[in-house]
């Protein structure tokens, strides 16, 4: 209890340039999250492999329900501190894995990554935890995954949400040019703090920022400035190859579950549009649009739109986030109110 107290406190005393400076391992040994790692050991394609993960018991009155939290690309398990605190009081079990390639999982120096075979490695992870049904709750490339695990799983899926998913548009169709895989290892070669935080402030938190953000900024920048920066860069460019190249928006009609879209509509979240022509990026990432094109694919899809927030409502503005969070999850499949309070 005296850790998950002294450690978010260490972080925020740190001065951002300390926080920005720091180098981690390539399973990001040295970056401490809020609540207790696990490890899930398991072989896929022909390779040991292990997934870290959090499991968060209910602080409040349990109510049965367990909740999944899939984190985005250049997030962790350890982002969602904030919102397993919450969610845990309100009386949910919180599952929040790492995904392989992803911080303190495991990065093969080989793998074919595809949202099914991320998917069913969840899916994995909570047959040994002896979760046989749970809501999937995803927030940007997790919610590719989401979808894609709602659309394998339609059974063992009680609710969906989606936190400003990418994937609600297939750029390549609408003109982003092909990128390598050599060519996504090269960039991510590149990755420093300045840049990640310029990125984040302008997508993140549209056009804000809070010294608590400087803790997600050390993280990825040490993680990528490690040893093993290599390989950490290695399965970056792979992972930006499957989401570029495994759309999920043709597939939205098929999902049969309660869905609640969570849609910071200042997010211009779009993959590879930073490589795309002026005439191309300027029809790409307009969530206003998107999110609506969603829920109205979606057949049993609740938006809830944050007028002035980004592509992280969840950190931009954590009260707001779970008060409409909190209301979509409380019924899943009774009617509920077309537009929740954001």
């Amino acid at each position: 209890m005296h850790l998950r107290l002294v450690l978010p406190l260490t972080a925020m005393l740190l001065s951002p340039v300390a926080m920005a400076d720091a180098v981690y391992g390539e399973r990001l040994e040295g970056f401490d999250y809020d609540y207790p790692i696990q490890q899930f050991a398991f072989t896929s394609q022909r390779q040991p492999l292990e997934m870290a993960y959090l499991d968060v018991a209910p602080t409040g009155k349990a109510n049965g329900r367990t909740l999944v939290l899939l984190h985005g690309k250049n997030f962790c398990a350890g982002t969602w501190a904030d919102s397993i605190r919450v969610l845990a009081a309100a009386g949910y079990r919180v599952v929040a894995p790492d995904q392989i390639g992803f911080c303190k999982s495991t990065k093969p120096a080989h793998y074919q990554y595809s949202f099914q075979q991320l998917a069913a490695n969840t899916h994995a992870l909570l047959d040994h935890l002896g979760i046989a049904r749970a809501t999937l709750i995803g927030h940007s490339t997790g919610g590719m995954l989401a979808t894609r695990y709602a659309l394998l799983y339609p059974e063992a899926t009680e609710q969906l949400v989606l936190v400003n998913p990418i994937g609600l548009e297939d750029w390549q169709a609408k003109g982003v040019p092909y990128r390598s895989v050599d060519q996504w290892y090269e960039r991510e070669l590149k990755t420093t703090a300045d840049g990640i935080r310029d990125y984040e402030r302008s997508t993140y938190y549209a056009g804000q920022w809070a010294p608590r953000y400087e803790r997600w900024v050390g993280m990825l920048a040490g993680l990528n400035a490690g040893p093993g920066k290599q390989r950490v860069a290695w399965n970056s460019a792979l992972i930006y190859d499957m989401i570029q190249n495994q759309p999920v928006v043709y597939e939205l009609p098929q999902l049969r579950m309660p869905t609640l879209l969570l849609i910071g509509q200042r997010d211009t979240t779009a993959i590879g549009k930073d490589a795309a022509p002026a005439e191309v990026k300027a029809r790409l990432g307009h969530y206003p649009e998107l999110g609506k094109a969603a829920a109205k694919l979606i057949p049993k899809a609740t938006l809830v739109e944050f007028a002035d927030l980004g592509h992280a409502p969840q950190m931009q503005a954590p009260e707001r986030f779970h008060q409409a969070l909190l209301q979509g999850l409380a019924k899943p499949g009774a009617e509920r109110p077309a537009n929740p309070t954001p």
